[in-house]
């Protein structure tokens, strides 16, 4: 129970509105703000109303709760009438009256911070409003209530006419600070709306610097990429004059001039080292980079990791070991790749390695991963070093450094080609006691997110202008032979390293020619099996069994490549002349497809002939829709192009009569057209053709790559 204040008989009208005064006068005296005492009168005026309309009268208790801070103003209204019906619902605000009852129940509720009701029928009903008081009221004692009841005893109350005055000033100063808060809501949203606007301005901004950073990326990647190739000729010639050079082909050379002559070689091959690095960072950065997974084993890798660095081991100080690793399973991954990330690790422990070993090891762990480690007893990296090493361009100042120069390209390359292949890269080093760098990679690499199908190299990707030659290789060297006499040919040289990317490779593209490697004689390895398995295949599977197969490998196997089927045969090493008579030999019993263009315009069909030139196409042309059906018809062609408006008719009518009749209704149409065209004339054209193009903006590359998808025909001389 509280402290009692006042106390109010409800009997009559007016004592509602008593009811009502008493409590906006006790709130005031408690240090509630304005607004606060008009929604504490409010609620105990409705409840009020509520028990003089349905329980006859009633009484309300002001009471003060609590003698410490958080005390509770609480209003008491009793009455003894039939009680409230359906008083959950009326709680939960589901209750719909048609006199008003229970409206004021849930009103009084929503206004006060707590609200008590029991009722029972024919015990009447006891409501308890309840409202904290303001922190700046601080605690309130029984003196400052006997006070209060003072006050409140002297003070007359008003009348009916008084009190709805008073609620009329409430009620206007209340609207003019609902005015007045509108005022200030408008001005905030107007800030927030120039905010926005800055917002927005700013993100465009960001928008317009993060393109123009991507362009910037793309042109420095571009750059990288095309002054690599570019560098790459010369100093290959460089490197090849100086080995001449330095074997004395043509006369001895003094001592002095065979060491300059030395210095020539090693810093062009500095600089073409620095230039494939670049190379490599350029394609990671572009997203060009595509791994080549093949099945091998780590121990055939150690075999030529050994092999390939013997030579740099200079230093007699210092031995090269590579561990056993024969128990190892076989892995699935690109092999190229992780043969350079190793050599990387391998010739940055010999150069700064004075004396010790350098151990190259793998093992196995259970999460179904391939640790490589590369560990060295040289002179160790300093804890704060150790992230700027994988860092492009950074070398870190030592005198080793200064005499065994690099480029700092190495490690970063090393870093984003294990990211590459699903791996990542390990440091630790310790100074003057040695370093162990360390790459963990998945047994079995698996393709990037999103990829749909097997990942295939970028020599994989068929040129526009070429004509491809599947080469089933694993010879790297070889590969380069074929790419060096296919060289501006027209023929363009793909590459698989063993017989299953072959067949994957297959299942993407049509080559012109396949020329496959028979392996070492009659060995008997696994390549040597599965190269002459992928010949019976090519011969016997009803897909491919017209695809030109050539077989390269010793005389011992001619007779028996033949029995198989292949349409020719190259002995190694494989002659460039030869190679190139037996390709244009078997490509060229191809025969062109027919192409009808239809066009009033002579120069359109001429700039399209133009655009077609490098297919194998027998191209027939009309300059009006009725000579076009006539042509059509007569001499059914494989590939329509037609115009939209030509003289005697409109091609919309050109292409149902062609789709009508069912001798050419399954002739494939590209439209050309000269000027932009509707939704809905889209929308007609898409159902009967398989391609739509606007003379002003027509895209070469899209164009022939439409007709040879609809034709499957290969770059050559265009007949016409």
């Amino acid at each position: 129970m509280g402290v009692p204040i006042a106390y109010v008989t409800i009997r009559m009208e007016h004592d509602i509105v008593e009811t009502r005064q008493r409590a906006r006068q006790i709130a005031r005296l408690l240090g509630f703000d304005v607004q606060d005492q008009t929604r504490i009168a409010t609620a105990v005026s409705e409840i009020a109303r509520n028990a003089h309309a349905y329980a006859g009268g009633g009484k309300a208790e002001f009471l003060l709760e609590g003698s410490t801070p958080a005390q509770m103003f609480t209003v008491k209204i009793s009455d003894t009438g039939p009680g409230v019906k359906n008083l959950p619902a009326v709680l939960d605000g589901r209750y719909e009256s048609h006199t008003g009852m229970g409206l004021g129940i849930a009103g009084a509720r929503r206004l006060m911070d707590r609200f008590e009701i029991q009722s029972e029928p024919g015990l009447g009903t006891t409501v308890q409003l309840k409202k904290l008081l303001p922190k700046r009221s601080g605690s309130v004692s029984e003196s400052e209530i006997t006070g209060m009841v003072a006050e409140l005893s002297a003070e007359a109350p008003r009348t009916a006419v008084q009190e709805l005055q008073f609620q009329n000033r409430e009620l206007f100063r209340a609207l003019e600070e609902i005015r007045m808060r509108q005022i200030e809501l408008a001005r905030v949203n107007q800030e927030l709306e120039d905010t926005n606007r800055g917002v927005v301005a700013l993100y465009a901004e960001l928008d317009e610097k993060a393109d123009h950073l991507r362009r910037a990326d793309e042109l420095k990647s571009k750059f990288l990429s095309n002054m690599s190739h570019e560098f790459r000729s010369p100093l290959n010639s460089i490197l090849a004059l100086s080995s001449l050079l330095m074997n004395h082909c043509d006369g001895e050379l003094s001592p002095e001039q065979e060491q300059q002559v030395g210095y020539i070689g090693k810093a062009a091959n500095d600089l073409l080292e620095m230039v494939n690095d670049l190379l490599d960072l350029a394609k990671v950065e572009s997203g060009k980079l595509e791994a080549k997974p093949i099945d091998f084993r780590i121990a055939d890798l150690f075999a030529a990791l050994r092999g390939m660095l013997r030579p740099l081991l200079l230093n007699t100080s210092v031995e090269l070991v590579f561990e056993d690793v024969c128990d190892l399973p076989d892995m699935y991954s690109d092999e190229a790749k992780i043969s350079q990330i190793l050599r990387n690790f391998i010739s940055n422990a010999l150069k700064f390695t004075e004396r010790g070993e350098v151990r190259v090891s793998a093992e196995a762990s259970g999460d179904n991963q391939v640790a490589f480690s590369v560990s060295d007893t040289g002179i160790g990296i300093a804890p704060q070093n150790l992230d700027s090493i994988f860092q492009d361009f950074m070398q870190i100042d030592h005198p080793i450094q200064r005499v065994v120069k690099g480029t700092g390209l190495g490690l970063p390359l090393s870093a984003k080609l294990a990211g590459f292949l699903g791996g990542r890269i390990e440091v630790k080093s310790e100074i003057n006691v040695g370093s162990t760098f360390t790459v963990r990679l998945p047994l079995r690499f698996k393709e990037p997110r999103g990829a749909t199908g097997s990942i295939l190299p970028t020599d994989a990707i068929a040129e526009p202008d070429s004509r491809a030659i599947l080469f089933v290789d694993r010879s790297h060297e070889a590969v380069m032979a074929y790419e060096s006499f296919l060289k501006g040919s027209g023929f363009q040289a793909i590459s698989a390293p063993t017989a299953k990317q072959a067949r994957e490779i297959l299942r993407h593209i049509s080559p012109a020619a396949v020329v496959v490697d028979l392996g070492p004689g009659r060995a008997p390895g696994r390549d040597t099996r599965d190269a002459w398995a992928l010949i019976a295949e090519l011969k016997q599977c009803t897909g491919v069994r017209t695809l030109p197969v050539l077989a390269a490998g010793t005389t011992d196997d001619e007779v028996e490549a033949y029995d198989f089927g292949v349409d020719g045969y190259l002995v190694k090493p494989v002659d460039g002349e030869l190679l190139m008579r037996e390709l244009t030999s078997l490509v060229g019993k191809e025969s062109a497809h027919r192409v009808l263009i239809v066009d009033d315009s002579e120069l359109d069909r001429y700039l399209l002939k133009q655009q077609l030139r490098s297919l194998s196409l027998v191209i027939t042309e009309e300059p009006s829709g009725s000579g076009g059906l006539h042509r059509a018809r007569s001499n059914v062609p494989d590939l329509i192009f037609l115009d939209l408006s030509i003289p005697d008719m409109s091609g919309f009518e050109v292409l149902d009569r062609l789709k009508s009749a069912p001798e050419v209704s399954a002739i494939p149409v590209i439209v050309i057209t000269s000027g932009p065209l509707t939704a809905r004339d889209r929308e007609r054209l898409a159902q009967k053709t398989v391609g739509i193009f606007e003379k002003n903006n027509l895209n070469e590359s899209e164009l022939l790559a439409l007709v040879r998808s609809n034709l499957k025909v290969e770059a050559a001389h265009t007949r016409v």
